[in-house]
């Protein structure tokens, strides 16, 4: 199978519109052809006139370890054009970044998730072009976590640059499939075009990865498929005092970790309150000591998800409620255990990280309600899902 950037350097009838034409890039560390020779390097060799490249969060190089941590704009030493960041001074492209081409090719390797911001880049981007003339084209990639849609949908309200709009948490959607959403449902007037893969099969060998392809991080925690799998409920934690394992070599692959808590009685109480969320997938009691970021230096009860191998069934694995259950069990277990995190979290500051995260307030008030049973927010949760699968359906394009 081949990705868009694939297609685009092999058919010349497809790089026949760039001709004349000034092209950025959009990019990061992931966007390598099947040959693991970057986008950028790829696109100049095959004669296409790129005057600027763009990085996203974590920067082009990838290096940017943590939210908030950002890039500086730079000139690319080999070949002497602006590097503009888009998590650094602006996250949205600047009328200047704009001027520097007429066509901008869009090359990130997504996690199909609301919160992992290269989706909200992606409307960003659309939104500076709509009005111009400017074309944006997205050379297409795999979603890793496949079609699954899962979460309740982001309020009217509670928009963030971790929430570009009203999609659930796991959106089921590639980003060019995302774009055409994007531009039919914010109005855009934009020259939009996807250069599609060929032969994707989502539910195929991998459930969205090829087994054809190798993993390359797009950010520097998403080391593997299992965190890609896993993290449209492990991401939650960033909005909470538990550790997502950053500091470790597995960040994002764990339900929690915490010095203070014993992982196998929090599992107990998961398997009590919601047995039939902890599907699809294997749970490990483990521990680390974080080198850095929460917890660091103190040794951590954890659990560890197993989304993978024998482990992994993909039409029952559901990361969201997976990760809810789990702050459920520990409410439940310590009911004055601070879990939620209170701290400017994506540039948001008067709300709590966890409602930002999920687009809304439901996930934290169903966990700290005594009362509240699955059932409850399940109920929520799959009205958004079912009303998301139907609007959804006419903009999938493999």
């Amino acid at each position: 199978m081949k990705f868009g950037i694939d297609r685009l350097l092999a058919d010349p009838a497809l790089r026949k519109p760039l001709q004349g034409k000034r092209v950025a890039l959009v990019a990061h560390p992931a966007s390598v052809t099947a040959d693991l020779v970057h986008s950028l390097d790829a696109l100049i060799t095959a004669g296409i006139n790129v005057t600027s490249a763009f990085g996203p969060q974590h920067g082009l190089k990838g290096d940017k370890q943590d939210n908030m941590v950002e890039t500086a704009d730079e000139l690319d030493p080999e070949y002497n054009i602006p590097i503009f960041s888009l998590y650094g001074e602006v996250r949205r492209p600047t009328g200047q970044m704009m001027s520097t081409a007429d066509v901008f090719l869009f090359d990130l390797q997504d996690l199909g998730c609301r919160i992992y911001t290269f989706v909200t880049t992606l409307l960003y981007l659309l939104e500076a072009a709509s009005g111009t003339g400017k074309e944006v084209w997205v050379l297409d990639r795999p979603n890793p976590a496949g079609r699954p849609v899962e979460g309740t949908i982001l309020l009217p309200g509670q928009e963030s640059f971790v929430g570009a709009g009203p999609m659930p948490m796991r959106h089921g959607l590639t980003l060019g499939e995302m774009g055409k959403w994007f531009v039919e449902h914010f109005k855009l007037d934009v020259p939009y075009r996807v250069i599609a893969m060929e032969g994707w099969e989502p539910d195929g060998p991998g459930f969205g990865w090829p087994d054809s392809r190798i993993w390359v991080n797009p950010s520097p925690n998403a080391a593997n498929l299992n965190m890609a799998r896993a993290y449209a409920g492990t991401v939650m934690l960033e909005g909470t005092t538990l550790s997502e394992g950053r500091g470790t070599t597995r960040p994002l692959e764990v339900l929690f970790g915490a010095p203070d808590l014993d992982a196998q009685a929090v599992l107990a109480e998961m398997r009590a309150f919601a047995p039939k969320w902890l599907a699809g997938c294997a749970l490990r009691e483990c521990w680390f000591t974080p080198t850095f970021h929460k917890h660091a230096g103190a040794l951590c009860s954890a659990l560890m998800i197993h989304a993978e191998g024998r482990f992994y069934d993909h039409h029952a694995f559901r990361p969201w409620r997976l990760q809810a259950l789990a702050f459920k069990a520990i409410r439940r277990l310590h009911p004055d255990y601070p879990i939620w995190r209170d701290f400017p979290y994506e540039y948001e500051f008067d709300r709590l990280a966890i409602d930002v995260i999920n687009g809304g307030p439901v996930l934290r008030e169903w966990v700290d309600d005594a009362a509240a049973l699955p059932g409850d927010l399940d109920a929520l949760a799959s009205a958004d899902e079912r009303a998301w699968e139907e609007e959804r359906r006419r903009f999938v394009l493999y």
